[in-house]
Protein backbone atom coordinates (compact mmCIF):
# COMPACT_ATOMS: atom_id res chain seq x y z
CA UNK A 1 0.00 0.00 0.00
CA UNK A 2 1.39 3.77 -0.74
CA UNK A 3 3.27 5.18 1.84
CA UNK A 4 1.17 8.24 3.41
CA UNK A 5 3.36 10.66 1.88
CA UNK A 6 2.65 9.21 -1.47
CA UNK A 7 -0.14 11.82 -3.03
CA UNK A 8 -2.69 10.10 -4.83
CA UNK A 9 -4.49 12.40 -7.66
CA UNK A 10 -8.01 11.71 -7.99
CA UNK A 11 -11.09 12.61 -10.22
CA UNK A 12 -14.52 11.60 -9.08
CA UNK A 13 -17.90 11.46 -10.69
CA UNK A 14 -21.57 10.91 -9.37
CA UNK A 15 -24.83 12.45 -10.61
CA UNK A 16 -26.48 12.92 -6.84
CA UNK A 17 -24.92 16.18 -5.78
CA UNK A 18 -25.25 15.17 -2.14
CA UNK A 19 -23.76 11.98 -2.26
CA UNK A 20 -21.09 13.82 -4.14
CA UNK A 21 -20.68 16.19 -1.19
CA UNK A 22 -20.02 13.20 1.33
CA UNK A 23 -17.88 11.51 -0.94
CA UNK A 24 -15.71 14.87 -1.48
CA UNK A 25 -15.59 15.28 2.66
CA UNK A 26 -14.16 11.73 2.74
CA UNK A 27 -11.43 12.33 0.62
CA UNK A 28 -10.65 15.94 2.04
CA UNK A 29 -9.85 14.56 5.15
CA UNK A 30 -6.72 12.48 4.14
CA UNK A 31 -4.03 14.42 3.12
CA UNK A 32 -2.53 12.02 1.03
CA UNK A 33 -5.53 12.21 -0.92
CA UNK A 34 -5.59 15.21 -4.03
CA UNK A 35 -8.81 16.05 -5.70
CA UNK A 36 -8.36 17.65 -9.20
CA UNK A 37 -12.08 17.34 -10.70
CA UNK A 38 -15.49 16.12 -9.43
CA UNK A 39 -18.27 15.76 -12.28
CA UNK A 40 -22.21 14.73 -12.13
CA UNK A 41 -22.03 13.05 -15.00
CA UNK A 42 -19.95 10.76 -17.50
CA UNK A 43 -19.25 13.02 -20.08
CA UNK A 44 -17.70 15.67 -17.72
CA UNK A 45 -15.98 13.31 -16.25
CA UNK A 46 -14.53 11.75 -18.94
CA UNK A 47 -12.93 15.04 -19.91
CA UNK A 48 -11.85 15.89 -16.65
CA UNK A 49 -10.17 12.26 -16.72
CA UNK A 50 -8.36 12.94 -20.38
CA UNK A 51 -7.55 16.83 -18.62
CA UNK A 52 -6.02 15.83 -15.43
CA UNK A 53 -4.46 11.67 -15.44
CA UNK A 54 -5.79 11.17 -12.03
CA UNK A 55 -3.97 8.93 -10.28
CA UNK A 56 -7.41 7.32 -9.67
CA UNK A 57 -10.84 7.83 -11.09
CA UNK A 58 -13.58 7.18 -8.73
CA UNK A 59 -16.77 6.57 -10.82
CA UNK A 60 -20.68 6.21 -10.30
CA UNK A 61 -21.89 3.43 -12.19
CA UNK A 62 -25.20 5.33 -13.09
CA UNK A 63 -24.39 8.36 -14.40
CA UNK A 64 -26.16 10.46 -16.98
CA UNK A 65 -25.04 11.24 -20.67
CA UNK A 66 -21.91 8.55 -20.24
CA UNK A 67 -22.24 5.56 -17.19
CA UNK A 68 -19.52 4.62 -15.25
CA UNK A 69 -18.23 1.46 -17.09
CA UNK A 70 -18.50 3.93 -20.14
CA UNK A 71 -16.40 6.04 -19.20
CA UNK A 72 -14.04 3.10 -17.89
CA UNK A 73 -13.81 1.58 -21.23
CA UNK A 74 -12.80 4.73 -22.92
CA UNK A 75 -10.03 5.19 -20.18
CA UNK A 76 -8.89 2.01 -20.46
CA UNK A 77 -8.99 1.58 -24.79
CA UNK A 78 -6.88 5.46 -24.71
CA UNK A 79 -4.40 3.90 -22.44
CA UNK A 80 -5.00 7.03 -20.39
CA UNK A 81 -2.56 6.05 -16.73
CA UNK A 82 -5.36 6.48 -14.74
CA UNK A 83 -6.85 3.23 -12.75
CA UNK A 84 -10.57 3.07 -12.09
CA UNK A 85 -12.99 2.68 -9.22
CA UNK A 86 -16.15 1.86 -9.81
CA UNK A 87 -19.35 2.76 -7.20
CA UNK A 88 -22.86 0.38 -7.61
CA UNK A 89 -25.85 0.46 -5.85
CA UNK A 90 -25.71 -3.10 -6.96
CA UNK A 91 -24.70 -6.80 -6.60
CA UNK A 92 -25.47 -7.06 -9.84
CA UNK A 93 -23.32 -10.15 -11.26
CA UNK A 94 -23.18 -8.97 -14.93
CA UNK A 95 -22.25 -5.74 -14.09
CA UNK A 96 -19.30 -6.89 -12.16
CA UNK A 97 -18.39 -8.99 -14.63
CA UNK A 98 -18.29 -6.22 -17.58
CA UNK A 99 -16.40 -4.10 -15.00
CA UNK A 100 -13.76 -6.51 -14.62
CA UNK A 101 -13.19 -7.08 -17.97
CA UNK A 102 -13.08 -3.38 -19.16
CA UNK A 103 -10.12 -3.87 -16.63
CA UNK A 104 -11.74 -1.77 -13.58
CA UNK A 105 -9.44 -2.83 -10.80
CA UNK A 106 -11.70 -1.48 -7.78
CA UNK A 107 -15.58 -1.78 -7.41
CA UNK A 108 -16.99 -0.37 -4.33
CA UNK A 109 -20.62 -0.41 -2.94
CA UNK A 110 -22.19 2.56 -2.31
CA UNK A 111 -23.36 1.55 1.33
CA UNK A 112 -19.74 0.90 2.64
CA UNK A 113 -18.31 3.68 0.73
CA UNK A 114 -17.49 5.74 3.94
CA UNK A 115 -15.35 2.51 4.77
CA UNK A 116 -14.33 1.31 2.10
CA UNK A 117 -13.39 4.02 -0.65
CA UNK A 118 -10.04 5.51 1.02
CA UNK A 119 -8.62 1.88 1.34
CA UNK A 120 -9.93 1.15 -2.45
CA UNK A 121 -8.25 4.24 -4.23
CA UNK A 122 -4.91 3.32 -1.94
CA UNK A 123 -5.36 -0.18 -2.88
CA UNK A 124 -5.92 0.31 -6.89
CA UNK A 125 -3.17 3.02 -6.92
CA UNK A 126 -0.57 0.55 -5.90
CA UNK A 127 -1.35 -1.79 -8.90
CA UNK A 128 -3.93 -3.86 -6.61
CA UNK A 129 -7.48 -5.25 -6.73
CA UNK A 130 -9.76 -3.73 -4.61
CA UNK A 131 -13.80 -5.04 -4.07
CA UNK A 132 -16.11 -3.92 -1.20
CA UNK A 133 -16.21 -7.06 1.53
CA UNK A 134 -20.23 -7.01 1.98
CA UNK A 135 -20.15 -7.19 -2.46
CA UNK A 136 -17.43 -9.47 -2.79
CA UNK A 137 -19.19 -12.11 -0.52
CA UNK A 138 -22.44 -11.73 -2.30
CA UNK A 139 -20.95 -11.62 -5.79
CA UNK A 140 -18.50 -13.89 -5.75
CA UNK A 141 -21.04 -16.43 -4.27
CA UNK A 142 -23.36 -15.94 -7.17
CA UNK A 143 -20.21 -16.40 -9.76
CA UNK A 144 -18.77 -19.86 -7.73
CA UNK A 145 -22.79 -21.03 -8.49
CA UNK A 146 -21.69 -20.92 -12.20
CA UNK A 147 -18.58 -23.71 -11.93
CA UNK A 148 -18.99 -27.02 -11.33
CA UNK A 149 -17.36 -28.03 -8.32
CA UNK A 150 -15.94 -31.25 -9.44
CA UNK A 151 -14.23 -29.41 -11.82
CA UNK A 152 -12.98 -26.84 -9.66
CA UNK A 153 -11.45 -29.62 -7.09
CA UNK A 154 -9.70 -31.52 -10.21
CA UNK A 155 -7.86 -28.11 -11.12
CA UNK A 156 -7.29 -27.24 -7.67
CA UNK A 157 -5.27 -30.30 -7.03
CA UNK A 158 -3.28 -29.89 -10.54
CA UNK A 159 -1.49 -27.05 -8.74
CA UNK A 160 2.26 -27.44 -7.43
CA UNK A 161 2.58 -26.23 -4.04
CA UNK A 162 4.66 -23.07 -5.10
CA UNK A 163 1.20 -22.29 -7.36
CA UNK A 164 -1.28 -22.99 -4.71
CA UNK A 165 0.38 -20.56 -2.70
CA UNK A 166 0.83 -17.91 -5.35
CA UNK A 167 -2.95 -18.10 -6.01
CA UNK A 168 -3.59 -17.74 -1.77
CA UNK A 169 -1.82 -14.22 -2.55
CA UNK A 170 -3.82 -13.15 -5.26
CA UNK A 171 -6.86 -14.20 -2.99
CA UNK A 172 -5.47 -11.29 -0.74
CA UNK A 173 -5.44 -8.79 -3.74
CA UNK A 174 -1.86 -8.83 -3.97
CA UNK A 175 0.03 -7.73 -7.20
CA UNK A 176 2.60 -9.83 -8.91
CA UNK A 177 5.61 -7.08 -7.65
CA UNK A 178 4.38 -7.89 -4.00
CA UNK A 179 4.39 -11.70 -4.48
CA UNK A 180 8.00 -11.83 -5.77
CA UNK A 181 8.80 -9.44 -3.49
CA UNK A 182 7.35 -11.80 -0.22
CA UNK A 183 8.25 -14.83 -1.97
CA UNK A 184 12.11 -13.64 -2.88
CA UNK A 185 11.45 -14.46 -6.41
CA UNK A 186 11.57 -12.48 -9.90
CA UNK A 187 8.57 -10.91 -11.30
CA UNK A 188 8.99 -13.01 -13.87
CA UNK A 189 8.72 -16.21 -12.05
CA UNK A 190 5.60 -15.07 -10.63
CA UNK A 191 3.93 -14.57 -13.74
CA UNK A 192 5.39 -17.70 -15.39
CA UNK A 193 2.89 -19.08 -12.20
CA UNK A 194 0.38 -17.15 -12.90
CA UNK A 195 0.18 -18.69 -16.28
CA UNK A 196 0.39 -22.31 -15.61
CA UNK A 197 -2.67 -21.60 -13.06
CA UNK A 198 -4.25 -20.28 -15.62
CA UNK A 199 -3.79 -23.60 -17.77
CA UNK A 200 -4.46 -26.13 -15.26
CA UNK A 201 -7.68 -24.39 -14.08
CA UNK A 202 -9.26 -24.00 -17.46
CA UNK A 203 -9.12 -20.11 -16.99
CA UNK A 204 -9.62 -17.51 -19.92
CA UNK A 205 -9.70 -13.90 -19.84
CA UNK A 206 -7.36 -10.83 -18.89
CA UNK A 207 -8.64 -10.86 -15.16
CA UNK A 208 -10.32 -14.45 -14.64
CA UNK A 209 -7.35 -15.70 -12.73
CA UNK A 210 -8.20 -12.86 -10.21
CA UNK A 211 -11.94 -13.51 -10.09
CA UNK A 212 -11.44 -16.94 -9.30
CA UNK A 213 -8.76 -16.35 -6.92
CA UNK A 214 -11.64 -14.00 -5.01
CA UNK A 215 -14.00 -16.68 -5.78
CA UNK A 216 -12.26 -19.04 -3.22
CA UNK A 217 -10.76 -17.13 -1.07
CA UNK A 218 -11.80 -18.65 1.89
CA UNK A 219 -11.14 -21.80 0.55
CA UNK A 220 -7.79 -21.68 -0.35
Amino acid sequence: MPDSKNTIDIVFADDHPLFRKGLRDVLEAEDHLNILGEAGDGDEALRLITRHNPTVAVLDIDMPRMNGLDVSKQVYSRKLPTNVVILTMYDDESLFNRAMEIGVTGYVLKDSAADDIVQGIEVVADGGYFISPVLSGMVMKKNSSMRGANDEKAGLMQLTPAEQRILTMISREMTSSHIAEELNISPRTVEHHRSNIIGKLGLSGQYALVRFALQHKNSL
